[in-house]
């Protein structure tokens, strides 16, 4: 029995499904841990096998390897004087687990499963796994130690039963992803089990983006008293150490690091750039290109770029036609500067026309609509596609969830892409941000200090320019407004007549509402993005495209 340990958290960037890569992370963690005299090591929620795996768990040979693989990192500890908690699956005769393996001097002395299977959101782990029984503690090190993974804490009854049966001390892995305000989430349920259970609690996060999610890390510790003793750091990875002594009082922090968390202005573009970061690299690209518009969001997502990848691999272009102003054209060129990225100009002009002359025999007398503007944007979607297969740049939208939601985009044209930055955050969160990102170079950003946004672009009324004085607000209500409305509908999920009541007009609403239903059939054809909210359009948000419902105002 000791009176005294040290802990490390190990807290990673694993990528899904890459167990060699994922298990050279783990003995690099371990060689840290050695070295820093740590009696025990943690690993994130299903480490070895990235979080989350989704379908590759119906593959038994994927289910195999994973398993050997943990085994692998097993006997990396032999010799060591270091006990590792490894999540990881487990397959045995109930089925198979979410859980966590228990190793010390080569061999596993411990093996507990995850009791609370979350089956909401973005994670459908019942779809994949069994539950495991309420956990009891294991002994490390003489220590009675509780293990609860994740959604584990976020009900009582396991904490209980761990605390009941003599945990000293709850050590948490997990794979929760970030959305607005998650960080006090968190912390706010951690300081309930504390208070509950009168132990201290180590929550463990990984980072890095994965599709559409992105982890922020900022794993941290907490005593019974809402006693924060450590503080990991947000959107990157960290090696933790802390260290702790047993008293008659119970175990307490005598040696733990805080860091700052990031703050709420910072975090969205954080998460942003982290996303789109993880997305290029862990999918085999070094490159993106875009089309730069002069509008606010393309030079969002160009910004966004430089800081995720640094300027010499972002390509911006330029794709004028004779709707575009010279303003635009210049703020354009003035964006790149200011970032100094590749800045290419291609005009649609003859490529638009030459398709107007060939399709007039097609549309004969037919006046002018919304067809020759979609002309317009699909033709540039044609030139970013040629450029990004010629030169092996991943193409990225610029699309907002604003645009998004009703539909204000033209699939198979700006649409086309393999990942939006953009994707879930509404128009005015994207102007906030455009005039924070002049104020401040964000953490482990590559792009410059100082204006990297034109200040003109966040100016102007923004516009799709696709045909003579054109303006977003002739087809939608002001930005501020629809944004109210669109968060009402979507995240909070309020009814027309609640929408309605709060002060806005009901033509509008429910023509907002029509326009959202409307537009799901884009919304599965777009690419992915990050979630930032608590309900993003795709993993977090799926409506069926044939849909007759109807949400009337009634009285």
């Amino acid at each position: 029995m000791t009176d005294q340990l040290r802990i490390a958290l190990a807290q990673l960037n694993p990528k899904v499904g890459d167990l060699v890569g994922n298990l050279a992370l783990g003995r690099q963690a371990l060689a840290d841990a050695v070295s820093a005299q740590a009696d025990i090591l943690m690993f994130p929620e299903l480490f070895l096998t990235g979080y989350f795996p989704d379908d590759l768990l119906f593959k038994p040979k994927f289910i195999a390897d994973a398993v050997a693989t943990a085994k692998e990192l097993v006997k990396a500890t032999d010799r060591t004087d270091v006990v590792i908690i490894l999540p990881t699956i487990w397959q045995d005769s109930l089925g198979l687990h979410n859980a966590v393996i228990v190793a010390e001097n080569g061999e596993i002395t411990a093996i507990r499963t995850k009791h609370e299977l979350p089956n909401s959101d973005v994670f459908f782990e019942k779809r994949y796994f069994t539950a495991g029984a309420l956990p009891e503690p294991v002994t490390i090190k003489g220590v009675t130690v509780g293990i609860p993974i994740c959604e584990d804490i976020w009900h009582e009854a396991v904490c209980a039963q761990l605390t009941e049966m003599g945990a000293e001390i709850l050590l948490c892995p997990n794979g929760s992803p970030y959305w607005r305000n998650k960080q006090h989430v968190r912390k706010n349920l951690v300081r309930a089990r504390t208070e509950e259970d009168q132990i201290p609690l180590l929550y463990l996060n990984q980072i890095g983006g994965q599709d559409e999610l992105v982890y922020d890390g900022a794993s941290f510790g907490m005593e019974p008293g809402n006693k924060l003793v450590f503080q990991g750091k947000s959107f990157e990875t960290d090696f933790i150490i802390s260290d702790w002594a047993r008293s008659e009082a119970g175990w307490t922090c005598t040696n733990g690091k805080i860091e700052e968390l990031t703050s709420t202005d910072e975090a969205p573009w954080r998460a942003c750039v982290l996303g789109l970061r993880d997305y290029v690299k862990k999918n085999g690209f070094k490159n993106v290109v875009l089309g730069l518009s002069g509008g606010i969001d393309s030079a969002v997502v160009a910004a966004m770029a430089v800081d995720a990848l640094g300027p010499e691999n972002v390509h911006c272009i330029m794709l004028p036609y004779r709707y575009t102003s010279e303003a635009s054209i210049k703020d354009a060129r003035e964006c790149a500067e200011l970032l100094g990225v590749r800045y290419d100009v291609v005009s649609i002009g003859n490529p638009v026309d030459q398709a107007l002359v060939e399709l007039q025999p097609v549309f004969g007398t037919r006046p002018a609509d919304l067809t020759e503007e979609n002309i317009q944007s699909r033709m540039r979607g044609v030139v970013l596609m040629a450029v990004s297969n010629k030169l092996g740049s991943m193409l990225l939208t610029t699309g907002n969830k604003s645009e998004m939601a009703v539909g204000y985009a033209t699939i198979y044209g700006d649409m086309n892409g393999g990942y939006n930055p953009l994707k879930d955050m509404f128009k005015m969160e994207v102007y906030r941000l455009a005039a924070w990102r002049n104020a401040n170079v964000p953490g482990d950003c590559l792009g410059p200090s100082g204006m990297v946004i034109p200040q003109n672009i966040i100016d102007k009324a923004p516009s799709a320019e696709l045909r003579p004085d054109q303006k977003d607000q002739d087809s939608l209500p002001p930005y501020p407004v629809l944004d109210a409305v669109l968060t009402a509908l979507v995240e909070d999920e309020k009814s027309v007549a609640e929408i309605v009541s709060d002060g806005f007009d009901s033509e509008m609403v429910l023509r907002m509402q029509r326009l959202i239903n409307i537009a799901e059939y884009k919304r599965r054809q777009a690419p992915p993005g990050p979630k930032l909210s608590a309900k993003a359009f795709g993993l977090g948000r799926k409506y069926p495209i044939t849909n007759g419902y109807k949400d009337l105002i009634v009285g």
